[in-house]
């Protein structure tokens, strides 16, 4: 029988009753849609997952995405994406350094992606702790609390989103190996609305974040970097966000558009810090 349990009231919920190895039921299925658009993401302890069985459960809210990086994705499942810090003769498993900003996964795609499913399968630990959370803002929640004034003259401006910014940013603080050009004009900049419409719920949500977004369009550059600055701290207030303290076994999935998200890098080998992500397509943009 599923339960749900309010993690926090804007941001998150845990769903526990299911297990996610085993085939749903239509009814059940559609009782943890409803959840993860109402709280932006849902949460899932204790699973035992295979590649295929996470892939299974993702396929079912829509076509998976491919990452650009192919270099870390798993090895015979390109639907997956690992992050982690292990290395194996000295080479990088999966992306070591992946969500240090604030961010909204493939924002910088024309047509961004639905949300993204993350199954930890080794969680750093020290002194007992353990390391390694995420954190994640509502930007559903940040947009209903902005003044009416600033509403407004919020939804006639543009943002652009640059996956090369939060690439360079990356680099220079991890071991990331530069960008072919094939790679590059893959992922040409994109313009969205700073308020996106969720495509699903039709939802207000503030779409610009620290890890991608450039420069606000038809302003000027000061206020173009002031309101970047703004938007970006008031996403991130305590009241919106929710920190996710990993366990072993947690399959946790957030929507992209309603929410944002960053890393928390407080541990280092020999803590070892092995996570699966799978990531949902978007069909319809605005």
């Amino acid at each position: 029988m599923l339960i749900s349990r309010e993690a926090h009231q804007a941001v998150s919920v845990e769903i526990t009753g299911v297990d996610l190895s085993k085939e749903i039921d239509n009814d059940t299925f559609q009782k943890i849609k409803e959840l993860w658009f109402k709280y932006s993401t849902v949460f899932f302890r204790n699973q035992e997952l295979s590649a295929e069985q996470h892939i299974a459960f993702s396929e079912r809210f829509g076509k998976l995405e491919t990452h650009v990086r192919t270099n870390v994705s798993k090895s015979g499942y390109p639907k997956i994406l690992v992050v982690s810090n292990i290395l194996e003769n000295g080479t990088p498993i999966g992306s070591q350094d992946a969500g240090l900003f604030w961010h909204s996964d493939l924002c910088y795609k024309e047509v961004p992606s639905l949300g993204s499913l993350l199954y930890a399968r080794e969680v750093p630990h020290r002194d007992g702790k353990p390391l390694g959370d995420t954190m994640f803002a509502s930007t559903a929640a940040a947009y209903d609390a902005l003044p009416e004034s600033m509403k407004k003259k919020l939804e006639v401006l543009k943002v652009v989103n640059s996956y090369l910014k939060a690439y360079v940013k990356e680099r220079k603080s991890g071991n990331r190996p530069p960008l072919t050009e094939e790679q590059k004009n893959a992922i040409p900049d994109v313009i969205h609305p700073i308020i996106r419409k969720h495509p699903l719920t039709g939802q207000k949500c503030l779409f610009v974040n620290e890890g991608y977004s450039t420069r606000v369009l038809n302003v000027s550059g000061e206020e173009s970097e002031q309101i970047l600055k703004d938007l970006c701290a008031h996403i991130t207030k305590p009241e919106f966000v929710y920190r996710h303290q990993w366990k072993v076994g947690d399959l946790l999935m957030w929507d992209n558009c309603s929410a944002q998200h960053c890393a928390i890098s407080d541990y280092a080998l020999p803590e070892r810090r092995l996570m699966e992500r799978t990531t949902i397509s978007g069909e319809v943009l605005h």
